[in-house]
């Protein structure tokens, strides 16, 4: 079994990735890029929508991934499993590709010190709860318990990786 990969918040928008959904009843795996057409007619594409107070009945969608990557620090789960960004995707149109966004929620004890905010994180055993619809969105998209993710700084420098040998 092949690993999910890192996932960079930083990523351009369009970046294109693999995501799991349900569509026409089958759950299927399709590369898709990150960005939703704005509803307010912005040209900048949205990569994040914030869940709380939300629904969403239809067009969820699963982003495989083994750890997480904001600014200069790693996230991974604590007992090195890989997870799921809870996310949503969107039927092509005249003028934007099918795509998806990631959603948001209050960031978790382990990540509150870098960020307010975080991308909701489901756990293997969530995935089909997500997809399927048979969790209330306010109870699926919680922030995970303390001690969940392991938080290392790591820097893509190669300069900086040769001064720390």
């Amino acid at each position: 079994m092949t690993s999910a990969t890192v996932f960079q918040s930083d990523a351009p928008f369009d970046e294109r990735r693999v995501i799991i959904r349900r569509h026409h009843g089958d759950v299927e795996m399709v590369e898709l890029p990150w960005g939703l057409r704005p509803r307010d007619g912005d040209a900048r594409a949205v990569t994040v929508v914030r869940s709380e107070g939300r629904r969403f009945p239809t067009h969820r969608c699963l982003v495989p991934a083994s750890e997480f990557r904001h600014r200069s620090f790693s996230f991974a789960l604590a007992n090195g499993d890989w997870f799921y960004f809870a996310g949503i995707w969107r039927p092509a149109t005249d003028d934007w590709p099918e795509a998806y966004a990631i959603l948001t929620i209050e960031a978790n004890a382990d990540l509150a010190p870098f960020h307010d905010r975080q991308m909701a994180v489901l756990t293997r055993d969530q995935r089909l709860a997500w997809l399927d619809g048979v969790v209330p969105e306010d109870e699926i998209l919680r922030p995970l318990p303390a001690g969940t993710f392991r938080v290392e700084r790591y820097s893509i420098d190669p300069v900086q990786a040769t001064l720390a040998v």
